[in-house]
């Protein structure tokens, strides 16, 4: 279960963009495609991600705006604009605004759950968010469903 402090749907995008991570995004487009489960109707990864994080359908397009929420009210409201700006160029951020913005117990919880070292999941995600919310927000529009989440992770062309 998700902090009191995190929502589900933020946690679930956390966790997939920890577990595959934004440079192996050849590997999260393969991810994604086969994310929604098989014509058997086993969940796929969303769905386990999902149910990981107490989020559903829905969890990845509403954690693209809840993590640039979360960027802005903590400290980083420039840094997080340029993400989502088409006309700035995309900034970067430190593990450490990671640690202080998402919180320690958040990415705590993200570490148990996903397996990956504390420290590795905070390099991992200082490198894939700024990235991955880049691609998801083409024009500054913020995706309305995770199929498009899914579209502009699995490495179909940002739209001009």
């Amino acid at each position: 279960m998700a902090s009191r402090n995190t929502m589900p749907s933020l946690a679930a995008l956390l966790g997939l963009l920890a577990v595959a991570g934004y440079q192996n995004r050849d590997k999260l487009g393969q991810i994604l495609q086969d994310a929604k489960g098989n014509a058997e109707g086993e969940g796929g990864l969303l769905d386990k991600i999902g149910t990981m994080f107490g989020g559903g359908e829905g969890s990845l397009s509403k954690g693209v705006g809840e993590l640039v929420d979360t960027f802005k009210n903590g400290g980083h409201q420039e840094t997080a604009d340029s993400w989502v700006s088409a006309d700035a160029e995309t900034k970067g951020i430190s593990p450490e605004q990671v640690e202080s913005t998402i919180g320690r117990d958040t990415l705590q919880e993200l570490s148990a759950k996903t397996g990956l070292d504390y420290d590795e999941l905070l390099k991992r995600l200082s490198s894939s968010i700024p990235e991955a919310v880049n691609k998801m927000t083409p024009n500054g529009q913020f995706p309305q469903d995770d199929n498009q989440v899914r579209q502009f992770l699995g490495g179909a062309p940002r739209p001009a």
